[in-house]
């Protein structure tokens, strides 16, 4: 049976993290795959998705079948180890089995081979991304892309990092920029990382291409504001040679606060973060315009000290 799902299980917005910073930290491939009780409902989105329009959701250079294949493998091996209750492979099929909230699926590895990514995508709550060297560096080679974060696999497909990254604050020509770059380089087979990122928008759904808007929202009154928290690991596939790069969503709403244990110290922890962000960093989280008013919201859960500071 797949694990409860913890609300706020990642919290980026507090203690010394800091936006738009990399932030990465070792990972236990123990800790690799986030699975919780929610994975019925990211499945089922994924496969709507790649039925009604797969182009926009799935991207991969013909030359990337063998990292696809290997990045399958990989997930083939450790879903059945990790989650013995939920996964299960003979070596010719893998199977996700039944949960009180969901039927099985039984899919032939075989059947896949023209799109192992694809498969690989539709296991998982990750979305899945190959990043290969070329001559400008690092490009995003394949994707399983469904639930991005206001950006389209379309624009970014065959991309380097520079373009990737282009309207991201202090990234090209700056030091993020360059490190980044470094640690594609240097990314051991042996040494995974991973790190979080946060921002606000109007509702919980999962998919998100476009550029978010919150001003009309915010300026009618609706309360309805979540936190999107994106868990992103990086490994260096040992055939291949590539970097892969999964990202999980998670995403609870401003409410979500008040129930936590500790919700009143985060919620002033992301309350800090919103507020130190610079017209830059604000425009590329659309907050610029409704800085103060969701940091009014926030100090509500927050508590009374806050919000009086």
């Amino acid at each position: 049976m797949e694990p409860a799902r913890t609300p706020l299980p990642h919290t980026p917005y507090e203690g010394d993290k800091s936006p738009f910073t990399v932030g990465l930290a070792p990972l236990d491939l123990h800790d690799w795959i986030e699975i919780d009780d929610l994975l019925p409902d990211y499945l089922r989105q994924k496969a709507e998705l790649f039925e009604n329009d797969e182009s926009a959701v799935f991207a991969a250079e013909p030359e990337t079948l063998d990292a696809q294949a290997e990045t399958l493998a990989l997930l083939v091996e450790h879903l059945p180890r990790r989650f013995p209750d939920l996964y299960e492979c003979d070596g010719e099929t893998i199977s996700i089995k039944a949960t009180g909230k969901a039927t099985g699926a039984r899919y032939r590895i075989a059947d896949h081979a023209a799109a192992p990514l694809r498969l690989a995508a539709l296991l998982v709550q990750e979305d899945l991304v190959l990043m290969r060297k070329g001559p400008k560096g690092y490009r995003l080679a394949a994707a399983a892309l469904t639930f991005p974060s206001s950006w389209s696999l379309r624009e970014k497909f065959s991309q380097d990092m520079t373009a990737i990254h282009e309207n991201v604050p202090g990234f090209n020509g700056a030091r993020m920029g360059a490190i980044v770059g470094r640690i594609f380089e240097n990314l051991p087979v042996d040494a995974p990382v991973w790190r979080l990122n946060w921002s606000i928008y109007g509702d919980d759904k999962l998919h998100h291409p476009a550029a978010k808007s919150l001003e009309a929202q915010v300026a009618a009154g609706d309360p309805s504001l979540f936190i999107r928290v994106e868990r992103q690991t990086l490994r260096r596939l040992p055939q291949s040679g590539d970097v892969l790069f999964t990202i999980r969503i998670h995403v609870d709403p401003f409410e979500a606060f008040a129930r936590h244990p500790d919700g009143a110290r985060l919620a002033a922890g992301l309350r800090a973060q919103l507020l130190a962000l610079d017209p830059d960093q604000l425009a590329y989280k659309s907050l610029t315009t409704i800085r103060d008013r969701v940091a009014a919201r926030l100090a509500e859960f927050a508590g009374e000290a806050e919000a009086a500071d």
